[in-house]
């Protein structure tokens, strides 16, 4: 992507924050879920200052945070993943992993806009911008369980903020599968293989592009990376992954 077109993506950003904005301080509740301090917004300004703009060196592959200068990590250089990069806009970690929570277990889906916002700045200070989004797709099993696909609902104000169209159902989960976070990182990959497929009628919105798929956590990569698989092998360009959280290696 050359400057001008960069440039317009984030004028673009800061254009719709203020639509963003507004929304949030319909919904957000009184004080700042990180800090708890009196507040319109979901995350107050001092907290944005203070954990998101802080630039951090990653992998451009996973995004996992790097102590070198390197682009890509040792585990990225020796086993590519089908996914070409991994843009995340903090490490999963206190205080921000009580965001994830309070959207995927508390049901606070005012958070939801404030982690699109956070993605959507670090995906500006990028080149890697996708011509299109969709959301990591829940089982029907776990959608009924949750009531929401938190990922999804990252995605839609995302989508605002990018300029991009959204597909929510661009793939299909087509198989159950144990929760990856009961599982040892050794036994992620197998467990989701083959849980994807899209109807007939998206892939021709599929091939030839360059797809974002949007996440709130990242941790072994494993359903990213099968979701990225499943793209590529119905002709996807490229994939890149759009999430809120990284988690760091233990």
């Amino acid at each position: 992507m050359d400057h001008m077109r960069q440039n317009l993506l984030v004028q673009q950003i800061k254009n719709v924050t203020g639509l963003i904005r507004s929304g949030l301080c319909k919904l957000a509740p009184c004080s700042c879920l990180l800090c708890a301090a009196q507040n319109q917004q979901t995350i107050c300004i001092d907290c944005v200052q203070q954990f998101f703009s802080i630039p951090t060196r990653r992998c451009v592959r996973c995004a996992i945070p790097l102590d070198t200068a390197d682009q890509c990590c040792g585990q990225c250089l020796t086993n590519p993943p089908a996914f070409l990069h991994t843009i995340a806009a903090c490490d999963y970690k206190a205080p921000l992993d009580q965001l994830i929570l309070a959207l995927k277990f508390r049901h606070q889906l005012c958070v939801a806009p404030a982690l699109a916002l956070q993605i959507a700045r670090s995906v500006a200070k990028t080149p890697c911008i996708p011509e299109l989004l969709m959301p990591v797709p829940l089982s029907r099993a776990r959608l009924v369980q949750r009531g929401f696909n938190q990922s999804l609902q990252i995605a839609r104000p995302l989508a605002t903020l990018m300029q991009r169209p959204l597909y929510a159902q661009l793939l299909h989960r087509v198989r159950d599968t144990t929760a990856q976070t009961l599982l040892h990182p050794d036994q992620r990959r197998e467990n989701i293989l083959h849980a994807f497929t899209p109807d007939e009628a998206t892939k021709d919105r599929i091939r030839g592009r360059h797809i974002g798929v949007v996440d709130d956590v990242m941790t072994t990569g494993a359903t990213l990376n099968e979701i990225a698989a499943c793209l590529k092998r119905h002709g996807a360009a490229s994939v890149t992954n759009l999430v809120f959280a990284r988690t760091p290696p233990h």
